[in-house]
């Protein structure tokens, strides 16, 4: 009988995983590996490179849809969101494209059989690649739809024009400063923030959906969800993977084991070098790598310099902060420190819609919420009492002890000149 065990547990983990996939995307028979394919995953060569699966869930019931795909480094994996509305006339729009694989233009077109072609796509950023990089591609595989982009565009660390990244020239055009001069302008209101860094300008294109009361950003605001999303599961290694408290240790693929790797990972993705976290020595870690059981390419030869301490858990609850919206501490750090009034001025106009829902491009979607929580994520860049803490999201900060590696690195990067020091025009 020693057979049952191992069937089991090989039962459950295939029930957990049918279970994180929609039902549409099981019962697909005409889905094969090649519809994960993205063949030009060297222009930004993130995990998982060139096998990108995408999950669509409904938000609004025939309104709204959003597209989740995966990207990271090391393992460190997090969601990258398209959204698409339903026009009222007709047609989709399409707000920050992700990979147009297969799998993924499949999807769409089964929306467009329903409810209409796809009319217009925003890239609603001027610099990351990891959302340029789609566009063009994308935008190709529905010829009739027009184009807009905020304006000010440059990339890192190659500053490539549009065409070069395949963006189709005759049907791209500048994003408009009042939302009532584009075609879809009766349904939509957005405010663009636009921050002058120097060497190039942050920019985010904030789109409300008046019909559905819905806020759709990129980068300005995130949730952190308790577990992992739907498409960090699809795959469970990286969560396993860092679910592990050293190189020796082979964990099960358990829903409690994917929480605490997804947990971990969040901790990782956002702080960069949380105060949880200790590494070992080089030394150290070879010798651990070669008496490790799993010795694979994937497992990186069996590399783990990570060791995570007791408490770690509070540092992720306290991340959290219950699932409110708050700003990246990247972003606080090194970006809207620059230009505190602009994106101040910026959150004021958009906290005056009337919107009950936030879907940004990354970690959790939807965030049920209003422009009150919207507009407190930015409450850190408001001048404080001396000694008050001003970094953090409200009345829940972030902790300082986390910070502390962001802020000796944002200090290193200003020595060399590379980074600004903060405006303080308040």
């Amino acid at each position: 009988m020693e057979w049952i065990e191992p069937l089991k547990k090989a039962h459950q983990t295939h029930m957990l995983r049918t279970q994180l996939i929609p039902q549409e995307q099981q019962d697909s028979p005409s889905i094969s590996r090649g519809d994960w394919s993205w063949r030009f995953w060297l222009a930004v060569p993130l995990y998982p490179y060139n096998r990108r699966r995408t999950v669509r869930k409904e938000v609004v019931k025939d309104t709204i849809w959003t597209f989740d795909q995966l990207q990271g480094i090391l393992y460190t994996v997090v969601p990258i969101r398209m959204s698409v509305v339903k026009l009222e006339k007709g047609g989709l729009l399409v707000y920050a494209p992700v990979a147009p694989t297969k799998e993924c233009i499949r999807l769409v077109k089964e929306l467009e059989a329903k409810h209409g072609e796809v009319k217009y796509i925003i890239l609603p950023t001027a610099s990351g690649l990891e959302h340029k990089v789609f566009v063009g591609p994308f935008a190709r595989q529905f010829p009739a739809s027009q184009v807009f982009v905020t304006a000010n565009q440059w990339s890192f660390p190659l500053n490539l024009p549009l065409s070069w990244l395949g963006f189709p020239t005759k049907r791209t055009q500048i994003l408009p400063e009042a939302s009532g001069d584009t075609p879809f302008g009766d349904e939509f209101d957005y405010e663009v923030l636009s921050i002058n860094l120097g060497r190039g300008s942050f920019e985010e294109v904030a789109l409300f959906h008046k019909r559905s009361r819905t806020l759709l950003v990129t980068d300005s605001v995130l949730s952190v969800p308790e577990k992992p999303p739907e498409i960090v599961q699809v795959d469970p290694y990286p969560l396993l993977f860092h679910a592990r408290d050293n190189a020796f240790e082979v964990v099960e693929d358990t829903e409690a084991n994917r929480r605490k790797g997804w947990q971990r990972i969040s901790l990782f993705a956002l702080y960069f070098g949380p105060s949880r976290l200790e590494t070992i020595g080089l030394g150290q870690a070879f010798r651990e790598a070669l008496k490790a059981p799993d010795r694979s390419r994937r497992a990186y030869f069996g590399l783990y310099p990570f060791r995570w301490k007791s408490d770690w858990k509070q540092s992720f609850q306290a991340l959290r902060g219950g699932g409110r919206p708050f700003v990246a501490p990247i972003l606080q750090m090194f970006i809207f420190t620059q230009g505190q009034r602009e994106v101040l001025d910026w959150a004021d106009k958009v906290a005056k819609w009337y919107f009950n829902r936030i879907i940004p491009c990354h970690f959790d979607a939807p965030i049920e919420a209003g422009p009150h929580h919207f507009r407190q994520a930015f409450t850190f860049l408001e001048k404080k009492p001396s000694g008050e803490d001003t970094l953090g999201s409200g009345s829940q900060p972030l902790p300082e002890e986390d910070l502390e590696f962001i802020r000796k690195l944002e200090e290193n990067l200003t020595k060399r000149g590379i980074t600004s020091p903060a405006k303080d025009n308040v």
